[in-house]
């Protein structure tokens, strides 16, 4: 038998081995530069400064202060839905949603976060994934960065990992206090009734989500929240099972033309109302978040960032 050590061994025992193999596969191959997240134009990554290029583009243009200004200070926005099988002593039930946090991008982030988080009411908070931003160096300062966040959450919370997150990274933040869902759920409960939260790994480059076991783990009669990273999920959507999907991943195209126009997207196969704000797939409803930080560059430009507040009725 191949015993791995640990937290190997418990990861194996919660994904199961085939899909644990297949994320630490395409971890080192993308660590070692042998794969690329990015598709289009961005694929240039591999051998030009992307990043370093759009961050002096803004400096000359004279708009690097005011995206800087933009990108400290997400916006906290209300969203209402109506959910038929929500048990009613869920009613009014506030549900945060933080998202492609990128803690590592710019050292005053958290701090503007946090000041932000102390005057948002919530029962619950959901992080859905990209705590880090650079996905070849050392994610300890995401991770330092992460602690001092979800020390000011008050439970119940929960995350999933996204594009930008290594495995590893999952044990220590439950280590810190945030139950990671690895293609896995949840239950609230307020007396007899129950809500449930879902939550897969990543569809969009790890492609290790598992729909499947996640919906034969739950009631078949649940009302279910599901957590996916990137909106994508939804091609894969079976209508009628889930009641709610929260997503990010798309920074709503985070630095946009006026109107909030997007540039790139790092998204394949959907039209362009899944890219920010609410969807539909069926009687599946569904929220794609413009993203609480940033990525790459420390910027966003009419498209601001959001910490999103879902308020759930029946």
């Amino acid at each position: 038998m191949n015993l791995l050590p640990e937290p190997f061994a418990s990861l194996e025992r919660r994904m199961g081995r085939a899909l644990l193999e297949k994320r630490l596969a395409r971890q080192a191959d993308h660590w070692a530069q042998l794969s690329h997240q990015g598709d289009g134009i961005f694929r240039l990554e591999l051998v030009l400064p992307i990043d370093a290029i759009a961050a002096f583009m803004l400096r000359v243009s004279g708009l690097a202060g005011r995206a800087r200004a933009n990108f400290l200070a997400p916006r906290v926005v209300e969203r209402h839905w109506r959910l038929p099988r929500l048990p009613k002593v869920f009613a009014g039930f506030r549900l945060l949603q933080l998202t492609d946090l990128h803690l590592d991008l710019d050292a005053d982030f958290t701090p503007a976060l946090l000041e932000i988080l102390r005057h948002v009411e919530y029962d619950a908070v959901v992080i859905t994934g990209d705590f880090r931003n650079s996905t070849h160096e050392d994610h300890a300062p995401s991770f330092d960065a992460a602690r001092k966040l979800i020390e000011c959450l008050k439970a119940p919370r929960f995350g999933i990992l996204g594009n930008h997150d290594f495995l590893e990274l999952a044990p220590e933040l439950e280590s810190a206090g945030l139950p990671m869902l690895l293609n896995e759920v949840a239950c609230l409960t307020r007396g007899n009734d129950q809500l449930w939260i879902a939550g897969i790994d990543d569809s969009h480059f790890y492609q290790v989500h598992d729909l499947g076991r996640v919906s034969a783990t739950l009631p078949s009669d649940a009302c279910t929240i599901l957590l996916a990273h990137s909106p994508e999920i939804a091609l894969e959507l079976i209508p009628e099972r889930f009641d709610l999907v929260l997503s990010g991943h798309t920074h709503g195209g985070q630095l946009c033309l006026p109107g909030g126009r997007w540039l790139h997207v790092p998204v394949r196969g959907l039209g362009p109302e899944f890219i920010n704000g609410p969807w539909k797939v069926g009687s599946t409803q569904g929220y794609t978040s413009p993203g609480t930080g940033a990525c790459g560059v420390a910027a966003r430009l009419n498209c601001p960032g959001e910490l999103t507040v879902h308020i759930l009725n029946t």
